[in-house]
C-alpha cells in the first residue's frame, strides 16, 4: 500500500525566550576580510569619548564580543565593530573594532565597508559623485569619501591619521635568525617585514599561510619584548604592536607590491590591510619611494587590491607624518540576528585554532 504524507506547514519564525540576549548584525567584507557590523542589540556603552566606549566596552561586556566572534556565531579570522556616538558634534558617528585578541585602534577595511553600509543604509543623505563621512575611530577622526554612481557605492577612499616611521632597517632575531623590519604608525603600529631584505622559505601565497602565521607571530613577540620604540606621542592606550605586515613582490605588472598582515592573535588579514597601507604610504615617503600624485595598488593573500597615495604632510609630536588615502571597495554578505542562550555552557564563544 503506497504511504501518504500530510504535508503540514512549516515554522519559519523564531521567537526567542525574553531573558535571551538578541543582537543584530550586517555582515560584509572588504576585499575577502569579514566585518560583522553590530547594528541593535548590544547594550549602551558610557562615555565621552570612543576611548572611553572602548575601555568601558573591554570592562563590562567583553563577553559578547566573544559570542559574536568566536565560534560557533564565528571564527578565528572574524572582524567586528561597534558604532558610538562621535567625539563631538562635527563627526557623523564613533565607531570601535572588535577582534579576537581585543580591540584595535584603527581598521582601514572596516571604515571603507562602514561608509559604504552608511550610504546603503541611507544614514546619511546621499548625493551622486563623494559623500563625506567623519567617523571617529579610537586613534582618532578619520574621513571617509564614499562615491556614488547611479544611486550605489562604486568605491570608498578614507584620509586616515597622521602616519608616520619610528624606525627604518631594525634588526631582531627570531629563532636565531636575524630579522630586518621597519616600524611605522598608520593609525596601529606595525613591524613591516621586506620579503627581499629576509631569507624566508615561504612566500605570500595562500600555500604558505601556516607559515605566515607562525613567523609573522613570532616577529611580533620578539619586537615587542625587544623594542621600546612602540609609543604613541599623544596616547597611551594607541601603544602596543598590533602586527607584523610581510611585503613582497606581485605577479602582476600592475601591482606594485603584495601585502600580508598578520595581526591580533594571529589573524591573517583578507585584504591588504587600510592601517597598514597608511603606515606603508609613510615608510615609502622616508625613503623617498613615492611622492605626491603618485599611487601605489597593493595586493593581499586573496588577490583583492587597495590603492595608496598621499594627501599632505605634517608635523606629529616628534615625527614627520604624512597623511596618507587608502582606496577600496565593500560588500554586504548577510544580515543576521544572533541569539545567546543564557544557559548555554557554549554563551560565550570559544575558538579552536
Amino acid at each position: 500500500m503506497r504511504k501518504t504524507y500530510q504535508k503540514v506547514k512549516t515554522e519559519t519564525d523564531f521567537n526567542p525566550p525574553k531573558d535571551w540576549i538578541q543582537v543584530k548584525t550586517i555582515d560584509m567584507h572588504t576585499g575577502g576580510e569579514p566585518l560583522r557590523v553590530i547594528v541593535s542589540g548590544f547594550p549602551a556603552l558610557k562615555g565621552t569619548s570612543v576611548l572611553d566606549y572602548r575601555r568601558y566596552c573591554k570592562e563590562h561586556y567583553d563577553h559578547l564580543r566573544t559570542a559574536l566572534l568566536f565560534e560557533p556565531r564565528g571564527h578565528a579570522d572574524m572582524y567586528g565593530c561597534i558604532l558610538v556616538p562621535p567625539n563631538d558634534e562635527d563627526g557623523d558617528f564613533g565607531i570601535l573594532f572588535l577582534h579576537n585578541e581585543g580591540y584595535s585602534t584603527m581598521c582601514g577595511h572596516a571604515i571603507i565597508a562602514v561608509a559604504t553600509l552608511a550610504v546603503e543604509m541611507r544614514w546619511i543623505e546621499v548625493f551622486e559623485g563623494d559623500n563625506t563621512l567623519k567617523i571617529d575611530a579610537p586613534c582618532g577622526r578619520i574621513t571617509a569619501y564614499a562615491h556614488v554612481k547611479q544611486g550605489k557605492v562604486s568605491g570608498v577612499r578614507f584620509h586616515c591619521v597622521p602616519s608616520f616611521v619610528v624606525a627604518l632597517d631594525r634588526k631582531v632575531e627570531v629563532d636565531g635568525v636575524e630579522i630586518s623590519y621597519d616600524l611605522a604608525y598608520g593609525g596601529a603600529f606595525y613591524a613591516y617585514v621586506d620579503m627581499q631584505k629576509n631569507a624566508f622559505d615561504f612566500d605570500l601565497s595562500t600555500d604558505s599561510y601556516r607559515e605566515l602565521i607562525q613567523k609573522g607571530m613570532a616577529i611580533k613577540h620578539a619586537v615587542i619584548a625587544n623594542s621600546s620604540e612602540v609609543v604613541h606621542p599623544f596616547e597611551e592606550d594607541l601603544s602596543f604592536l598590533y602586527g607584523t605586515i610581510f611585503i613582497g613582490e606581485s605577479d602582476k605588472t600592475e601591482i606594485s607590491s603584495k601585502n600580508v598582515c598578520i595581526f591580533a592573535e594571529g589573524e591573517v588579514d583578507r585584504c591588504p590591510t587600510g592601517s597598514g597601507v597608511s603606515g606603508r604610504m609613510a615608510i615609502h615617503r622616508a625613503r623617498k619611494e613615492i611622492d605626491f600624485g603618485e599611487t601605489m595598488r597593493i595586493e593581499s593573500i586573496t588577490g583583492s587590491v587597495f590603492r595608496g597615495s598621499l594627501v599632505t604632510e605634517q608635523k606629529y609630536g616628534p615625527y614627520d607624518a604624512v597623511i596618507p588615502q587608502v582606496e577600496g571597495t565593500a560588500h554586504i554578505t548577510g544580515v543576521h540576528t544572533f541569539c545567546i542562550d543564557p544557559k548555554d555552557p557554549m554563551a560565550n564563544g570559544f575558538l579552536l585554532k
